[in-house]
């Protein structure tokens, strides 16, 4: 009897509908600034793909809106495995309620407060850096959307939380073409910390047009053999990567990456690491069809 193979788990996708919930920072970004449903996904990705819902940045106070909108979603498309919701967390009054609310929703798998516009030392607070503790003994990872400057401070926010998991969005996103030595000294002094794993995930938007390929092949790399193949997440970052590459040639370019591996070490990172590092059920869900979800708005 033929198995059908293992499907793809993409650790990193967005879905938004500004007709729904308002998200102040699409205006910055017009090519971007209309809805994009898990339909859409589904003409956009060349082979099944199951994947993890992140926070798309919508107002804070609709946070609790939008992971109602994609549970919703995901009861008649189970390939969405579940979501990173937007929590606060240098709020001592609000983040603790809210972290409890969490920890017991099946459908939450980690959370993001995206941090990549904060201030220099912001990660030093000691109201922050008890809502990423908090995290940790919820059971919830701590999506961490850096720059490359801040990887040292994500470095000794993973020594203070160290029962907290840390998932490193987009490789610390590194400039391309040709990053600098600092970035490659920080991501190896953040990935001696083993509460920290790497999302390959993000790369295309931050190069410089007309980046070659050979370079975030070189990226890609640098970073597997950093952190292991054993700490590494395919993310996708659709629909944000479509300002610079389509969703077939980027999961291509990371298979590319991953020639040489074990067949066994390229499937943790297509698909095992996501459902260790956010503790998605093991069962396969159907695969999506061109056909599913085509009423999402």
């Amino acid at each position: 009897m033929n198995t059908a193979p293992t499907p793809v788990i993409d650790s990193h996708v967005h879905f938004w509908n500004p007709r729904h919930l308002i998200y102040p920072w699409l205006s910055a970004v017009p090519a971007l600034d209309r809805p994009h449903t898990p339909a859409d996904f589904l003409d956009a990705v060349p082979e099944p793909i199951e994947a993890v819902f992140v926070e798309a940045g919508c107002t804070p106070g609709q946070a609790d809106r939008e992971v109602h909108w994609v549970r919703d979603l995901a009861r008649t498309m189970p390939w969405i495995r579940g979501a990173v919701a937007h929590v606060r967390l240098d709020q001592p009054h609000q983040t603790p309620p809210a972290i409890r609310d969490l920890a017991v929703d099946p459908f939450v798998v980690g959370v993001r407060h995206n941090i990549q516009d904060e201030k220099p030392g912001f990660t030093h607070s000691a109201d922050f850096r008890a809502g990423v503790r908090l995290l940790g003994e919820a059971g919830l990872p701590f999506d961490a959307c850096v720059r490359e400057r801040q990887l040292d401070e994500l470095t000794e926010l993973s020594a203070a939380c160290p029962k907290t998991l840390i998932v490193l969005d987009h490789l610390g996103k590194p400039a391309a073409p040709g990053p600098d030595h600092a970035w490659r000294r920080a991501l190896r002094r953040l990935a001696c910390h083993d509460n920290v794993v790497c999302k390959l995930s993000g790369l295309t938007t931050e190069a410089a047009p007309g980046t070659p390929v050979t370079t975030l092949l070189g990226l890609l790399r640098e970073a597997l053999d950093i952190f292991g193949p054993s700490r590494c997440l395919y993310g996708g970052d659709w629909p944000v990567m479509t300002l610079a590459t389509a969703y077939g040639p980027w999961l291509d370019l990371v298979r590319t990456a991953l020639d040489g591996l074990s067949a066994d070490d390229a499937d943790a990172v297509l698909h095992t690491n996501t459902i260790r590092t956010y503790s998605l059920p093991p069962t396969r869900t159907s695969a999506p069809s061109a056909d599913a979800g085509r009423e999402s708005g």
